[in-house]
């Protein structure tokens, strides 16, 4: 979408831009893998059950020890214990190996613990204390005893020893083996076979991926009939666009024509801290779709894996190239993977590896675009569902008014009109809901700023200039709106949107836009002989323009030569390289040509508003006292149809 927005910008703040789960379902098995899994699950029972007998023994004893006989008996130390006997108070004396057990005469118990290595009848005797006053029971220790003592005092240390065992091995097992705590399992979240119910009737637009995603469909619900003509199963299909055009969107309708399991993962969900884990978990991400096939693997967001493998052995991303070269040995290794697709989607196709796009791994590559007319208007009926409209709202209108839009704006748009309207307490969502919701989506929401009446005067002109020059230059597209409220960092803004999706640029259209560029700064200079910081991203807009024309795309009189980046795919690997540096005087015709263009445009849009100054003056007292004018308010004013090409 090509737009010609005068922002009125403060330079010394930056912009910011707005950043834009699904529920996963145990997988049908066929029947070789359920009793894989009856057996996997009859380990973990006895695994968990083991465990769970082990806390037990390892807690319950010193529970006993806590709650039981020890509670049952106050302990007291051997003096106190000598003198109560020296006083009469105990009837009766048990004598163990660690310790003495009294039973008084009021029937109260207690015990006395021993050093280690004490006789208790030598402390007796050297207390002298005749033992016939007592009645003594001396418990000699024995064989069982002894071995009880033993197995109680290292019990604790076997039982821990084990659990640890047990929990390493679990923890082993769970990963495939490979990682420790299942950081090497994969988090792909699984969709069950059947609960798809997304199809491509779902899907708005994109009718010429959805033909070329038929055949993937036709093969998951037919292979022989392919194989039996000798046909290759396709091994992966790359869906590349621009972001919020709907490719996860398209790969889930695919798995819900095809009645197929789901496999999703983002690709930043292999990378993790440990070495290893990513190639890991790209093993059992294959080993569980190879498991439940038919089915299909959707890995979101590619490039954050599979960008292209540096030339440099001591590169910092070995954990990423690992977790890549894992990706390609399981799409095109050794091992056939019958009836498992892998989609990817990612809007940097330009920077993946040329050995993840070749053929044998992702044999297809699908360009999902930005919707069309008829696509916006499939996609805006498919999202006004459970929304209330006006009757006369024309949505013809609303699809021409969102050229550049992708499914997902359109879908934030009406979801902002109704947010709106329940704010206000009405019910039906108005075609003014939905402008004010295009405009808040694309440029942020409307506020008030304290300016001073001259700050604010500048502004109007400022747009006015803008919007008098699209009008009267043939090339340039129709104003829609006009506005001197402020939205994100703009002071104000004129809203351009072509009349229809454009597939080529004329050089005429970017002449005629660098020149609306630089109407709002020509008419500061007409009117308060005065430059404002207010133009410069209109300024850094129509350089960026220049320069493309000259570097990029043959339009001056240098010649069709690209004085830019070159795209090289040379030695297996692609990046944008400079290339060899431009003698300093082709450095010096390029600087002159991109200043000859900028020097025109300002130019001719200072002489077209001298011209239409009567128009400029009009618009902007309107603004001044409106803020805000539509397409047919500015027509009415300007009095004279739009110029036309000739």
């Amino acid at each position: 979408m090509t737009e010609n927005a005068a922002d009125q910008k403060n330079p010394n703040t930056t912009s910011k831009k707005p950043t834009a789960s699904q529920n996963s379902g145990a997988p049908k098995q066929n029947p070789s893998y359920k009793r894989v899994e009856v057996k996997i699950n009859l380990n973990k029972f006895f695994s968990k059950t083991l465990i769970y007998l082990l806390i037990i023994f390892l807690f319950v004893p010193s529970l006993l020890g806590a709650f039981g006989a020890g509670n049952a008996r106050e302990s007291i130390t051997i003096s106190q214990m000598v003198t109560d006997i020296r006083e009469d108070k105990v009837a009766k004396m048990e004598v163990y190996t660690q310790e003495l057990r009294l039973t008084y005469k009021d029937d109260s118990k207690k015990v006395a613990k021993k050093e280690e290595g004490q006789q208790a009848l030598q402390i007796l005797n050297a207390a002298g204390i005749d033992l016939t006053t007592v009645d003594t029971e001396v418990h000699d220790a024995t064989f069982l005893q002894m071995m009880w003592e033993l197995i109680i005092n290292f019990l604790p240390i076997i039982l821990m020893f084990v659990f640890l065992m047990i929990m390493f091995r679990q923890a082993r097992g769970g990963a495939g083996g490979d990682m420790m705590f299942g950081m090497g399992k994969s988090k792909a979240k699984v969709f069950v076979k059947g609960k798809q119910n997304i199809s491509f009737k779902d899907v708005g637009g994109m009718d010429e991926a959805k033909k070329e995603l038929e055949e993937i469909v036709d093969f998951l619900k037919n292979p022989k009939k392919y194989t039996r003509v000798g046909a290759r199963t396709p091994k992966g299909v790359l869906l590349v666009g621009p972001a919020g055009t709907g490719k996860t969107l398209l790969a889930r309708a695919v798995a819900g024509e095809a009645n197929v399991q789901f496999l999703s993962i983002a690709g930043s969900e292999f990378m993790e801290m440990l070495v290893g884990v990513g190639a890991s978990r790209v093993r059992d991400l294959f080993d569980t779709a190879k498991k439940i096939a038919p089915s299909i693997i959707f890995i979101d967001e590619i490039d954050a894996i599979g960008r292209t493998r540096s030339r440099n052995s001591m590169s910092s991303h070995d954990e990423r190239e690992q977790t890549l070269n894992q990706i390609l040995v399981e799409m095109d290794g050794f091992t056939q993977n019958d009836n498992v697709i892998v989609m990817a989607a990612t809007n940097r196709g330009d920077m993946l590896d040329p050995a993840l796009v070749r053929p044998g791994r992702f044999d297809r590559r699908v360009q999902v675009n930005l919707p069309d007319l008829e696509e916006r208007k499939f996609i805006l009926s498919i999202h006004a569902k459970n929304k209330v409209f006006t009757k006369d709202l024309n949505w013809d209108r609303v699809a021409k008014r969102t050229v550049g839009f992708s499914g997902a704006d359109l879908e934030n748009m009406l979801n902002e009109a109704a947010i709106a309207i329940a704010r206000e307490n009405r019910t039906e969502v108005t075609m003014e809901d939905i402008e004010e919701a295009s405009l808040k989506t694309k440029y942020g929401p409307s506020k008030k700023r304290l300016q001073d009446e001259l700050e604010k005067k500048m502004t109007a002109y400022h747009e006015a200039g803008h919007a008098v020059l699209a009008h009267v230059l043939p090339y340039a597209d129709p104003v829609h709106r006009i506005s001197i409220v402020s939205r994100g960092q703009a002071l104000g803004y004129t809203f351009t949107p072509p009349e229809k999706d454009k597939l080529q640029i004329l050089k005429s259209e970017l002449l005629d836009d660098m020149v609306v560029m630089f109407g709002g700064r020509a008419a500061e200079m007409l009117i308060f002989n005065e430059q404002t910081a207010g133009a410069s991203n209109d300024i850094e807009r129509a350089t960026r323009i220049a320069r493309s024309m000259v570097v990029r795309f043959g339009m001056s009189s240098l010649g069709p030569m690209n004085f830019g980046p070159i795209y090289e795919t040379e030695d297996y690997n692609r990046a944008w390289v400079e290339p060899d540096k431009l003698s300093p005087k082709i450095q010096e015709q390029v600087d002159a040509a991109m200043l000859s263009y900028i020097g025109e445009a300002e130019t001719k849009a200072m002489t077209l508003l001298k011209k239409y100054r009567s128009k400029l003056e009009l618009v902007a007292t309107e603004l001044l006292e409106r803020e805000t004018l539509d397409a047919d308010d500015f027509a009415k004013l300007m009095d004279m149809p739009k110029a036309k090409v000739v």
